[in-house]
């Protein structure tokens, strides 16, 4: 028996031979087509005469009107004359005007006429008038106006098909741009325009992510794991009197895994899973932002139970009234409103979940954060240690990684998740590649230890330029810069340790210091304000060494002076200002003209920020000059080696005192210092200058 297929009757009816069922907005644009075309051939011959006719020169026609062969001449329009020869001249010289001659194969021959462009009705007159005199007789014509319907209807209607033609090119570009598959092709991506653009994954078989592929954030994830209980046993909360939350935000650092944890749960509770950017209902056109999300949400309730997503949901949630002077963002703000008008609409057994992510939630409206619309707000912090270490285990599954515990080489988890404190599971991705890079670079077989210090080394502080070309003062200079951060956080008890010092420039800087800083979760003004007499060390060394000072220091006394001003104004630490803190949380003052402190207080403030500063500056001379041979020598080896370890300055300064011995013997990496710091880290870095000693 033959095998016989049953149609699916989830698949749509097909033609015969066909590779799909017809789109209507295929169908809409083959009218178009055919409604251009017919304008353009009926303008072009619709001019209501059947016969042949033939356009002349003047030559010819003159020699007509002087030999008297024509019956009849006719202006048409005052454009065209049309001048029909006698039947009786084209018989008697049959070759002359042959070009008017039509031969059927049955039947009598059939004669049609000349047509001349005249230009205007007074030339032809005087040319007329010019064979008249010749001839002696007079010629007459008659005038008529013709009218041409094709004509007049390509007139008026092309411009609007040209112009629907346009729209659905654009409309078609657009969707194709979204990421659409062109089902909505045609005059329906042009009235279309509206409609949801929202990425749909089915769970069970293009979201295949699930917790697992998420590591670290266990808290956020015991949070969102009740959404997936939600999803998958809605009964149990709703037999005793409970309702389904509607929305949950997501909020932390980019690059910490919300769209990830996101993608997570939906894979996990087994539903389908709509994906949208916030920035893809805001358009040009006035209401397409609202028309979008409707048209989100009555997919999501055709799907329900499922999760709609909304990216960096800020870029339409930002908070009414802060569109600056006049009513300048009326299509943001008709969107946002739509949307908090969707959200408070669905019922408590819709099974239809919000899930959201920003960076930025102090912007959010509050309508949009009230109970009732994001009843939860989860936040997704930068990962701990052990966090980091589960993120490198995930990113080094797919890696050819030196396993071998006995080998130099040997790729710790644990080593690698201490020498990137502060790193998002964005920048540990980078840093797992960044390594294989560097490997595949050396031509090795597997990625070692070195790979990943290397990774780090390039991310944070940039690429080596041993190319650029140092004279030996500058390289001296920048010697006794870094040697003087170096020296001031290994003496003082609360700066960051070092880790690796360098004069190789780096990036946008000259020289590079990496630390190691504790992971701290509160600090107290004696650590920040070791940090501060650090920053200024390198100015200080360069002081006291040459008696002079360089621009070098631009990003040391920037960051030294942000400081300042954040243990005096936001954190209360002067005792001059008290404590009083003028940091809003709210964002409500993002847009204010003045400022929250009188200026008196103002002076206060300037006087306190320029007398921390100061007094860390003068501890960093005080530190340098008592240490002044240690510093000179370290100076020395930095200068001959053009980079230095942990090792090296404890064999210089000997241990410090309040470490705690560690296991590894030479850590490698972490935030760079002050002007040397990478340029995703700063704004702005100032190459330091020569001096003179």
């Amino acid at each position: 028996m033959a095998n016989q297929t049953t149609p699916d009757p989830r698949q749509p009816n097909r033609r015969p031979g066909g590779n799909g069922p017809r789109r209507k907005g295929s169908t809409l644009l083959y009218i178009a087509y055919g409604a251009i075309l017919l304008l353009l051939v009926g303008s072009l011959f619709g001019n209501g005469k059947s016969s042949m006719s033939r356009q002349i020169t003047w030559e010819k026609l003159e020699s007509i009107l002087e030999k008297h062969d024509y019956s009849k001449i006719t202006v048409i329009n005052q454009e065209v004359a049309e001048i029909h020869i006698k039947p009786e001249a084209i018989k008697a010289d049959t070759a002359a005007f042959s070009d008017i001659i039509s031969r059927p194969l049955m039947g009598q021959p059939s004669y049609g006429f000349y047509t001349y462009n005249i230009g205007n009705l007074e030339h032809f007159d005087k040319e007329l008038s010019i064979v008249e005199e010749r001839t002696g007789e007079h010629i007459s014509y008659g005038i008529e106006t013709h009218s041409n319907v094709w004509r007049e209807l390509l007139v008026w209607f092309g411009p609007l098909l040209m112009l629907i033609f346009f729209f659905w090119i654009m409309s078609s570009i657009g969707r194709r741009q979204m990421g659409g598959d062109g089902s909505g092709g045609g005059f329906g991506g042009l009235f279309g325009m509206g409609k949801s653009n929202a990425k749909q994954y089915d769970a069970t078989k293009q979201n295949n992510v699930t917790f697992k592929d998420v590591a670290g954030l266990a808290g956020a994830k015991e949070e969102v794991m009740e959404v997936v209980d939600f999803l998958k046993n809605p009964q149990h909360y709703t037999e005793l009197g409970g309702k389904i939350p509607k929305g949950v935000l997501l909020v932390g650092p980019p690059g910490t895994g919300k769209t990830l944890l996101a993608k997570a749960v939906a894979g996990e509770a087994g539903v389908p899973f709509f994906s949208m950017s916030g920035s893809d209902f805001v358009e040009m056109f006035v209401g397409v932002g609202a028309s979008r999300v409707r048209g989100l949400f009555e997919e999501a309730k055709k799907k329900s139970p499922c999760i709609v997503f909304i990216d960096e949901i800020d870029a339409v949630g930002r908070a009414r009234g802060r569109a600056g002077i006049g009513n300048t963002n009326d299509e943001r703000e008709s969107t946002l409103n739509q949307l908090l008008t969707e959200m408070d609409g669905f019922s408590s057994t819709t099974n239809v979940i919000v899930l959201a992510a920003t960076n930025r939630a102090d912007v959010l409206d509050k309508a949009l954060l009230r109970a009732g619309r994001f009843d939860r707000q989860i936040y997704v912090e930068l990962p701990d240690l052990e966090e980091r270490k589960a993120i490198f285990g995930v990113h080094m599954r797919h890696l050819k990684v030196n396993s071998d515990k006995k080998s130099e080489g040997y790729v710790d988890r644990d080593f690698l998740a201490k020498q990137t404190p502060g790193f998002s599971g964005a920048d540990i991705a980078n840093v797992c590649n960044e390594a294989a890079l560097c490997a595949a670079r050396k031509n090795k077989k597997q990625i070692d230890k070195q790979d990943f210090l290397d990774a780090v080394d390039r991310i944070v502080g940039g690429l080596e330029k041993r190319t650029k070309v140092l004279t030996d003062q500058e390289k001296h200079t920048i010697a006794y810069h870094e040697s003087g951060h170096a020296s001031v956080s290994w003496l003082l008890r609360w700066a960051n340790p070092l880790v690796k010092v360098t004069i190789v420039p780096r990036g946008k800087a000259l020289g590079a210091a990496w630390y190691l800083p504790e992971e701290r979760q509160i600090t107290t003004y004696e650590q920040m304000f070791d940090e501060m007499v650090s920053l200024m060390a390198g100015r200080a060394s360069e002081e006291i060494v040459y008696g002079k000072i360089s621009t070098g220091a631009l990003n040391d006394i920037e960051r030294a002076t942000k400081m300042a001003q954040a243990l005096v104004t936001y954190y209360g630490m002067s005792p001059e200002v008290g404590n009083i803190s003028f940091y809003d949380s709210t964002g409500q003052s993002e847009w204010g003209l003045t400022k929250p402190f009188s200026e008196k207080t103002a002076e206060t403030i300037d006087k306190e920020v320029r007398r921390m500063v100061e007094e860390a500056y003068a501890k960093a001379k005080e530190l340098l000059l008592s240490h002044r041979e240690q510093l000179d020598q370290l100076a020395s080896q930095l200068y001959e080696k053009e980079v230095l370890f942990r090792e090296d300055l404890e064999r210089i300064y000997g241990p410090r005192p309040w470490d705690t011995p560690e296991p590894d013997n030479k850590p490698a990496e972490q935030t760079p210092d002050g002007d040397d710091a990478a340029p995703a880290q700063v704004d702005d870095i100032e190459e330091i200058k020569p001096t003179e000693s």
